[in-house]
């Protein structure tokens, strides 16, 4: 613990950076992954996922955090829900649009519950064009830092209309959603299935979203 926390942090000076802040997204459990990626990166802000009601080693990881990287940089503290996917990945995505368009997001999904991790990384996706990288610690090298893709969903205005409306309900059958569209029924039934391939639309009727659907209309 003592070598995450003695290890210089490369903080840029006030001012030195015109392109704006780096900020380092984190998921929490224990404290070393998130200390080790803070050092590698020197983000001038810090901001960690944890549950809504921390857990005794989360608490102890964020006084950690906070009595050592708290000193230097800024660090906030998100809490999102445990296990509803669709839920952290929306609380992620609003907490990237809050950051300031010049700032540089970078995403570490380490620590913390798969479900966590998983929904900051769908946020990512979702939020493709503010997300600089995505990186994961192996817990069997910890030296090591694994680079995600970044992906995103890639989504036509059409394909985004088609989701809106199947996730808000407001037509009363294909007819009327493909006119509300401004599509041919052909057009509709095309891109439904293409989005059905990707996922994002479950593959019987009545069309609902999957959550990935959800997540990617955010």
């Amino acid at each position: 613990m003592e070598n995450y926390i003695s290890e210089p942090l490369i903080i840029e000076p006030e001012g030195g950076n015109d392109m704006g802040k780096k900020v380092l997204i984190a998921t929490l459990y224990s404290p070393e992954p998130v200390i080790l990626a803070t050092t590698r990166l020197g983000p001038e802000r810090l901001i960690l996922l944890v549950d809504k009601e921390p857990s005794p080693e989360q608490e102890k990881s964020l006084k950690i955090i906070s009595d050592s990287l708290g000193k230097v940089i800024e660090v906030k503290v998100i809490k999102t829900d445990v296990y509803d996917i669709v839920s952290i990945a929306t609380k992620c995505v609003e907490v990237i649009d809050l950051q300031p368009k010049e700032d540089s997001i970078y995403i570490n999904i380490t620590a913390g519950r798969k479900t966590k991790a998983i929904g900051l990384l769908f946020a990512a996706y979702a939020r493709h064009d503010r997300v600089k990288k995505i990186a994961y610690n192996p817990e069997e090298d910890k030296s090591s830092v694994v680079y995600l893709p970044r992906l995103s969903f890639k989504l036509t205005e059409s394909e985004k209309k088609i989701l809106e409306y199947i996730d808000t309900g407001k037509y009363e059958n294909t007819s009327e959603l493909a006119k509300k569209i401004d599509l041919s029924t052909a057009m509709l039934y095309r891109s439904i299935g293409e989005l059905k391939d990707m996922d994002l639309i479950e593959d019987e009727e009545p069309l609902r979203l999957t959550d990935a659907g959800k997540i990617a209309r955010l």
